[in-house]
């Protein structure tokens, strides 16, 4: 801790927009990051920002057309790219072409410690360092249970994954066993906070003698969440379900008109709920969670000891969390929209079976996440050398094919 102290560390937080997950990762890292003893200044970085305006709609407007219209397609071309150690030059070579901005930002920054939690800003920012331009190497924080082939590269700090499974496979693909933790994805600090199922409901205004389904439509806010609603309504047990449609005013409104109608006239309360930032809290007022496996709701829900109903998860990372989820007896899985509201009644009729689901969270759950990574990096020495100078690394950097000399990277703000 003294090193800490005495050498605080300039910290680069790096993710990308492309879907929710990556990004909350991040803000839930910059939070423990801030305000550090050992950290003299902390930044979150979203890299498309820095990137061309093709590579950006690539990234983001894309993957969400196929999430919406080609989910297929998109788990084909997931598995397809899942080949480790396969075709790295070529995919490097297009993001560098693409991320020049980026690039030339990374190196006038010069941090002490670079923390990624999206592959593309580890990619590069290992090339960096390969290349002289930095002199630190990228630690990478996998917002998912597997880790897929896009993850990998040979030059890295550390890596963070959620499972024992994951390290071990990390370890068959030659990655370094000490330079491996099992962290868990990084969620909020929020939920290391102990919270009871009576008060969160208590402070929500939500009936506290209710079973309790919690409905999230999930960042990006896609899915059948009207038929997915209306199946619900079938149930024959008294329950509440709390809908979380996010930043959807037209699915707030929609919603609001339906319990309008259906409250009072039998055994179900429609609860709708619009933008939130106590998502720990209603995880924690819930008994089960019904929505996508991503990596980052996963995580919250384990953390708050949350079962799951996985329903219409994404082909590709979705599914195989929703695998992982299933296999440790967290969750169950939905595949049919008309049979929703009968598993789940099965589910309500058992309760020694929904107790050992909720028991299981255990194996995964990982609330102090971001602590356990900002103390693993912070408690390393420093990878800078005490005599290093701080500002632009090495004369010159290649970018999209040019050569820029140090006095045009000064320029860069």
């Amino acid at each position: 801790m003294d090193e800490q102290i005495q050498n605080p560390r300039r910290v680069l937080i790096l993710s990308a927009s492309a879907g929710a997950g990556h990004v909350r990762a991040a803000e839930a890292l910059l939070k423990v990051f801030d305000g550090h003893s050992g950290v003299s200044e902390v930044a979150h970085w979203d890299m498309l920002k820095y990137t061309t305006k093709i590579f950006r709609h690539i990234y983001s407007q894309v993957y969400l057309d196929l999430i919406n219209h080609a989910p297929t397609m998109l788990g084909i071309l997931y598995d397809t790219l899942d080949k480790p150690w396969q075709k790295e030059k070529a995919r490097l070579a297009f993001e560098k072409f693409n991320a020049g901005p980026f690039l030339k930002a990374v190196t006038k920054f010069a941090p002490d410690l670079i923390v990624c939690t999206h592959f593309t800003p580890a990619a590069l920012t290992a090339w960096l360092y390969e290349n002289k331009r930095l002199s630190v190497k990228p630690a990478i924080v996998v917002t998912d249970f597997d880790c897929h082939a896009t993850w990998l590269t040979h030059t890295y700090l550390y890596y963070f994954v959620i499972l024992d499974e994951t390290r071990e496979h990390l370890i068959r693909l030659g990655i370094d066993p000490a330079r491996i933790c099992v962290s868990g994805i990084p969620i909020d600090p929020v939920f290391m906070k102990p919270k009871t199922q009576k008060e969160s409901r208590r402070r929500l205004e939500l009936r506290e003698d209710l079973f309790t389904i919690l409905v999230s439509a999930g960042g990006n806010g896609v899915g059948p969440m009207e038929m997915l609603v209306a199946e619900l309504l079938q149930i024959n047990r008294p329950v509440q379900i709390v809908v979380i449609a996010g930043r959807s005013v037209e699915l707030k409104t929609r919603l609001d008109e339906l319990a309008a109608q259906v409250n009072g006239q039998g055994p179900v309360r429609l609860v709708p709920v619009g933008y939130t930032n106590q998502m720990d809290e209603y995880m924690a007022a819930a008994d089960i969670l019904l929505g996508k496996p991503g990596g980052m709701t996963s995580g919250e829900a384990m953390a708050r000891n949350l079962p799951m109903c996985i329903f219409n998860p994404i082909p590709g990372q979705e599914e195989r969390n929703s695998d992982h989820l299933l296999e440790l007896g967290t969750a169950i899985r939905c595949n049919n929209l008309p049979t929703t509201a009968y598993k789940l009644q099965l589910l309500m009729d058992d309760p020694k079976r929904l107790a050992m689901m909720r028991q299981n969270t255990a194996k995964i759950a990982h609330p102090d996440s971001a602590k356990t990574i900002v103390d693993t990096l912070l408690n390393m020495p420093s990878q800078r050398p005490p005599h290093k100078r701080r500002g632009n690394i090495g004369k010159r950097l290649r970018v999209g094919g040019r050569l820029l000399g140090a006095r045009m990277l000064n320029r860069v703000k």
